[in-house]
């Protein structure tokens, strides 16, 4: 990747449209536009999750673990906003899903199967992960309305796919790890005849 900014702001955007690294003009609402916001947001809400864990450590050093598996997901998700941004341009691979997939075993292996539906909650590392996790599913839909229209490479669909199955994992993994418990889903009684 060549250019890099030097100028943050260039007012060609004051009107609505934005430019792809193509050399494309789109309207600030295009569908690949929102699907390279919701991928940047998931980005920082992680960076704030990964924030979190790196203090949390200190209390709960098994949370360590989590770190080095989550912080690479930062660097692909950029990839993935460039992917988007330019067309042409291929960084994500499919070796990540793999990995992704090898991290969710190996701590599925530890928590076992999950009985009952869980809220997000419990502890401020619990919820942030679980909001990682839905942020990662709605980058996902927006990915999967541009596919409709515009295909995408199956690599980015199924990384993020992974990616929240795997922020799913770590929510429930943290749990564990600070010894709190999961808050599990009550159902609403039946409403009375």
């Amino acid at each position: 990747m060549g250019n890099r900014l030097s100028k943050i702001y260039t007012r060609t955007g004051d009107t609505g449209e934005t430019g792809l690294g193509d050399g494309r003009r789109v309207t600030k609402n295009h569908p690949r536009v929102e699907a390279m916001g919701e991928v940047d947001t998931l980005n920082s809400q992680l960076g704030l999750l990964l924030a979190e864990l790196a203090e949390a450590q200190l209390q709960w050093p098994d949370l360590a673990e989590l770190i080095p598996v989550l912080a690479p997901c930062q660097h692909r998700l950029f990839d993935l906003g460039g992917e988007l941004a330019m067309p042409e341009y291929q960084a994500l691979h499919a070796a990540e899903i793999t990995r992704l997939e090898a991290a969710i075993d190996q701590w599925n292996a530890e928590l076992g199967p999950l009985k009952e539906f869980i809220l997000p909650g419990g502890s401020r590392l619990i919820a942030l992960a679980h909001l990682c996790r839905s942020m990662a599913r709605t980058a996902e839909r927006r990915c999967q309305q541009l596919n409709a229209d515009e295909p995408l490479r199956g690599e980015l669909l199924g990384y993020l796919n992974r990616l929240s199955d795997l922020l799913f994992v770590a929510a429930r993994l943290i749990a564990r790890r600070q010894g709190c418990a999961e808050v599990l889903w009550q159902a609403a009684e039946a409403p009375h005849a």
